[in-house]
């Protein structure tokens, strides 16, 4: 019998696990919806009070994505509470639903690496994961 033979090791292949880039700290979402007069609009006195009430420590080391699940137009003054009142405790806050903040915190650690490294270099992206990279990631890095 034959020793198996690592094809892409001799190949030349530089494989890149994308998953590695993952941030696994939790993320919590934070719909506006839940917020709104009506599901219609937001009202800015008793949105600072709910938000003052709020217990933010739940957020504690997690990330918060924000968002608003139905189509009111909520204020910019609006997600800017949120974030005043998370920072505190929070990873960090960003804007978009649990996926979204996903692929920004994907972007934001592939950001930070030296590409440069790989120019002209034969790179494989690896395609299999146990959390499910997102193809605007797989995008992203090529």
């Amino acid at each position: 019998m034959e020793p198996v033979v690592n094809k892409v090791k001799k190949s030349g292949l530089i494989t890149i696990d994308l998953e590695t880039y993952l941030d696994k700290s939790e993320i919590v979402e934070f719909d506006l919806k839940d917020y709104l007069h009506m599901e219609l609009l937001l009202k800015e006195k008793e949105f600072r009070q709910a938000l003052d009430e709020h217990d933010w420590s739940q957020y504690d080391g997690k990330y918060i994505a924000v968002f608003c699940s139905t189509d009111a137009i909520i204020a910019s003054w609006a997600y800017m509470l949120v974030a005043a009142h998370a920072r505190k405790h929070a990873k960090d806050v960003l804007f978009g639903s649990k996926d979204e903040v996903i692929e920004q915190l994907f972007k934001r650690n592939l950001d930070q690496e030296d590409w440069e490294q790989y120019r002209d270099q034969r790179v494989l992206l690896k395609g299999c994961s146990d959390h499910g990279v997102p193809p605007g990631v797989y995008l992203f890095a090529t």
